[in-house]
């Protein structure tokens, strides 16, 4: 018998947390154990019974979300879902509270706030299962995601179709396409922080909401030695530089002579998300082939695991991220059973791998 996920809410609105308890109630593999409108009531009530799943909000009275994140985390590393409102200042503090060891988002707007909630049930659901599965600071954290099955999603043959590549010559610009989920703000920031001036162009799809890429590309660019921005259409992928897929559009490789750009456009979510990796790694397949390195990382699900194959069809090298580093090993452990992952390899050797395709 799988046993629940025990969740815990954290928010100091009353409605956020009747309504959530409300969606939750009745899921299969979910188990709501208590509410509390602030971190020190959450305290109280853990030492009683410890939840695999906090569902925390940012700004509360008395202790604000990410001071109580930072103390779990450094105490007893849990996974935790930040429900936060969608502003410009609250992506700037989630991305804040990302980094402090958070494992996924959802958003919620300031307005409509109760009717966003119900319609967002499935996102949530799907969020802390996700956080459920993932491992934080190398621990090994209960699997007790429901077994329930997928829902007919769509493939990347609705954003461009899949092309018979010809024989691309080789060009001097070199194409890392990286594709991650869950965990991935962190995996990203430990490669990319590694890199030197000269790595070459990077571009980039994490899963994360819309108006929340903008706010990850400028703290990662503030840490990093290579520029990184958030990608507007016909960008030139660049050495030195990365670029990061904007949330709610889709990105694409594209080659205009000796140089790559990207388009960046709206469509139908892929693989259940938008941006989708799959539609970047085909594109990449189709643009690139063996003037590319593939690398999908940590994430739930397996969104990058075709198109990554695709892209090893075409020339590209790829690499998949190693179980013992990611925090949820999904989307490579789905392109390795593909047979599109050529190595699997630890987060910590990726920055030096990234360096030496460019003399592949």
């Amino acid at each position: 018998m799988v046993m629940p996920i025990n969740v815990l809410i954290v928010d100091d609105s009353a409605v956020v947390r009747q309504v959530l308890v409300s969606q939750l109630d009745g899921v299969s593999g979910i188990r709501v154990i208590g509410t509390a409108s602030d971190p020190i009531f959450a305290r109280r009530k853990m030492e009683q019974q410890w939840p695999d799943v906090i569902v925390l909000d940012i700004e509360m009275p008395r202790m604000d979300g990410i001071t109580f994140l930072k103390q779990l985390m450094a105490e007893r590393p849990t996974p935790v879902v930040i429900c936060s409102t969608l502003t410009e200042r609250g992506a700037e503090t989630t991305m804040q509270a990302m980094a402090a060891g958070a494992v996924e988002i959802i958003t919620k707007p300031k307005a409509g706030l109760k009717q966003f909630l119900q319609d967002s049930r499935s996102q949530m659901v799907e969020a802390i299962k996700a956080a459920s599965v993932a491992r934080l600071s190398h621990s090994k954290v209960s699997t007790k995601a429901s077994a329930a099955q997928p829902q007919p999603k769509l493939s990347a043959d609705s954003i461009l179709p899949k092309t018979q590549a010809g024989k691309l010559f080789a060009t001097t610009d070199r194409v890392v396409a990286i594709g991650t989920s869950t965990g991935g703000t962190q995996a990203l920031e430990q490669v990319l922080t590694r890199l030197p001036v000269d790595a070459p162009g990077i571009i980039v799809v994490q899963h994360m909401p819309a108006q929340f890429t903008r706010a990850f590309a400028e703290r990662l660019d503030s840490v990093c030695r290579i520029k990184v921005k958030e990608a507007q259409n016909n960008d030139r992928v660049m050495p030195g530089q990365a670029l990061i897929a904007p949330g709610g559009l889709h990105m694409m490789l594209r080659r205009s002579g000796a140089q790559y750009r990207v388009e960046v456009r709206d469509g139908p979510v892929v693989s259940r998300h938008k941006p989708s990796v799959d539609v970047l790694f085909r594109s990449v397949a189709g643009a690139a082939g063996p003037n590319a390195l593939g690398i999908i990382m940590t994430g739930m699900g397996d969104d990058g695991a075709r198109g990554l194959l695709e892209m090893h069809q075409a020339g590209a090298s790829t690499l998949g991220q190693n179980e013992a580093s990611c925090v949820v090993y999904g989307m490579p452990k789905e392109a390795f059973k593909l047979g599109g992952v050529e190595r699997e390899v630890d987060l910590l050797d990726i920055p030096q791998l990234i360096v030496q395709s460019t003399k592949a």
